[in-house]
């Protein structure tokens, strides 16, 4: 990559970035301290695929884009690396981590605890419960429609963190987030069209189960749902 094309691709994440934090949804003080809140936008912007694995994160230009200072900055860049969602090599910087195969085979585990789970313990889906996850599954449709794949997998990880608050439970939501952001940085490795296209129809049997309220049979197919995944992934992984 030439130095002109590095520049413009920086400049476009920093723009992302900046409109990433002014986004409504996403808390900002005094709600949650600064430093919270740069934790809360860099693990979304993981999430939408805006930070590739290997990523080297520059004080500088994260800070200008969030408008923080830089003690505030690494403060943020403490809490994504108790997260696993940053590395902090020594006299080197700070850098968004590659998830292995082991990575990921100990994230489908956690995976399967957290979103099964959660439906095994869900109630009666609430109508705006409902009505959410509808509006993922179909921004997932919509972006498949235009070849968008990468929107296509922040549609999915949306999904799955609203079918974990099926669970109602802050904690189990809170942790759920932190183990989508880590395997989405796997998935960022993996050709996106391969691998979100087969998942957009069981993301809608999965909702049509919910509709009516066969949580046990939601909780069956999201457990084979994720063994799939999960032998997908670790079969491209290991391939490479």
């Amino acid at each position: 990559m030439t130095g002109s094309s590095r520049a413009n691709r920086d400049a476009a994440r920093d723009e992302a970035l900046r409109r990433l934090s002014a986004r409504s949804g996403i808390p900002r003080p005094p709600v949650v301290n600064a430093a919270e809140h740069v934790s809360h936008v860099l693990r979304r912007a993981i999430i939408e695929g805006l930070l590739a694995p290997g990523t080297q994160l520059s004080e500088q230009h994260l800070g200008a884009a969030l408008g923080v200072s830089r003690n505030t900055l690494r403060e943020g860049f403490r809490l994504l690396t108790h997260d696993r969602l940053l590395v902090h090599h020594r006299n080197r910087g700070v850098f968004v981590p590659r998830p292995d195969a082991a990575d990921l085979a100990d994230l489908y585990r956690l995976r399967q605890a957290l979103e099964g789970g959660a439906l095994r313990v869900a109630g009666p889906v609430a109508p705006e419960h409902l009505r959410t996850l509808a509006a993922d599954v179909a921004a997932g449709d919509a972006a498949a429609s235009r070849r968008r794949w990468r929107q296509v997998g922040t549609a999915n990880m949306d999904f799955h963190e609203h079918l974990l608050m099926l669970a109602g439970s802050p904690r189990i939501v809170e942790i759920g987030r932190q183990v989508l952001a880590e395997t989405r940085l796997a998935f960022l490795h993996l050709d996106a069209h391969a691998l979100h296209e087969p998942f957009l129809a069981r993301n809608k049997g999965l909702l049509a189960l919910l509709r009516t309220n066969r949580l046990q049979q939601a909780a069956e197919e999201l457990q084979a749902y994720l063994r799939d995944s999960e032998q997908q992934v670790l079969a491209t992984l290991t391939a490479r």
